[in-house]
């Protein structure tokens, strides 16, 4: 880590990060909010975002990936930004790609709160939202609106709570057809664990038939990229499976993974916390996700983008090292903000 991520590391731990954490008498939610809000109001400020660029920039070498130029191996996962306002503003902190949503096709407000939960002992997260956003509509006239982006955009995409999971492919075709002219690739999410039912979408069968419709609807209209996001909690002969069918649907690649229902390597003083339903990010997942990266690396020759457990820049190289195209944050970057995005950039040359 060199002196300029160095002190940058340090403000954010010492100054930034408990300032953060406190918001909303500490609710998690609250400060995500605000984080996002500031975010959007940065987007308007080509004065502020050039002094972003001074602070934060490190030189990056560009990779191609599933037909898509990417700047930079780091990228911002989805879960952060659902609704894009902040888009404007990412690229700035350094970030490679943007994810954003889950979007669905029709907005929905979530699961009640509280919801998002940090375990700062395991240097983890805890989620439920269920999918909260805008919908898939609200989301192409933000992008519309926003206009070119210096960074590729991918667009993850759900099925909506009220949908039956039977016909949830309307559903993913409905948010696709609504972005599809601005999304650089989609992440087809069959693997949150907060939507009843959404699991069952990475059986076989069903995974099977959502792909196919998916990658035909894309390959006529724009041939956007179609990924598709898998649970760390698949066993080897479920990662085959959807490995199998993935490839048989031409799909782009894969992204893994998403939160863990597991509670394994929870640190002792967030025990109480463990207790709390939905997804499991950061460091306990750590181990799963590379090693499930390296099982798809291994298995196929579908890109992959790891997604879990990244707190250093150890870990994202251990995830290249695996097999991985490229590499997203999330509950590392809540933990370490953007000495964290600098020393990947930095790592991952």
């Amino acid at each position: 880590m060199d002196l300029r991520t160095r002190v940058l590391d340090a403000s954010y731990r010492a100054a930034v990060r408990p300032t953060l954490f406190r918001i909303g008498g500490g609710d998690a939610e609250a400060a995500h909010h605000a984080t996002l809000s500031r975010m959007e109001q940065l987007g308007e400020r080509p004065t502020a975002l050039r002094a972003l660029d001074r602070a934060l920039r490190v030189a990056t070498k560009p990779v191609e990936v599933a037909g898509v130029t990417f700047p930079g191996r780091v990228g911002l996962a989805a879960g952060v930004d659902k609704n894009g306002v902040g888009v404007k503003a990412w690229e700035h902190l350094g970030f490679g790609h943007v994810e954003l949503g889950t979007v669905t096709a029709q907005a929905q407000p979530g699961n009640p709160q509280p919801r998002l939960f940090r375990l700062r002992g395991s240097d983890a997260i805890i989620n439920r939202m269920g999918f909260n956003n805008d919908g898939a509509q609200a989301l192409a006239e933000r992008l519309k609106q926003a206009g070119p982006i210096g960074i590729p955009v991918g667009v993850s995409i759900g099925k909506t709570k009220a949908t039956p999971v039977e016909e949830a492919t309307a559903d993913y075709l409905a948010s696709l057809a609504a972005l599809d002219d601005y999304a650089d690739y989609f992440a087809v999410n069959v693997s949150s664990p907060n939507t009843p039912g959404l699991r069952s979408l990475q059986d076989k069968e069903p995974l099977a038939e959502l792909l196919a419709e998916l990658v035909v609807a894309t390959t006529e209209r724009s041939g956007t990229p179609i990924f598709v996001k898998i649970a760390p909690d698949l066993t080897d002969e479920a990662i085959d499976d959807v490995l199998e069918v993935a490839q048989r649907a031409d799909a782009s690649g894969i992204i893994a993974t998403n939160t863990t229902l597991s509670r394994d390597g929870i640190a002792g003083r967030d025990l109480p916390l463990a207790d709390e339903a939905g997804g499991l990010s950061g460091a306990p997942l750590t181990r799963r996700a590379r090693y499930v990266v390296g099982r798809v690396a291994q298995s196929s020759q579908l890109p992959v983008i790891g997604v879990g457990g990244v707190m250093t820049a150890d870990d994202g190289k251990a995830l290249i090292d695996a097999g991985a195209s490229l590499v997203q944050v999330y509950s590392g970057f809540i933990y370490r903000g953007p000495a964290l995005v600098a020393e990947l950039n930095r790592a991952l040359q």
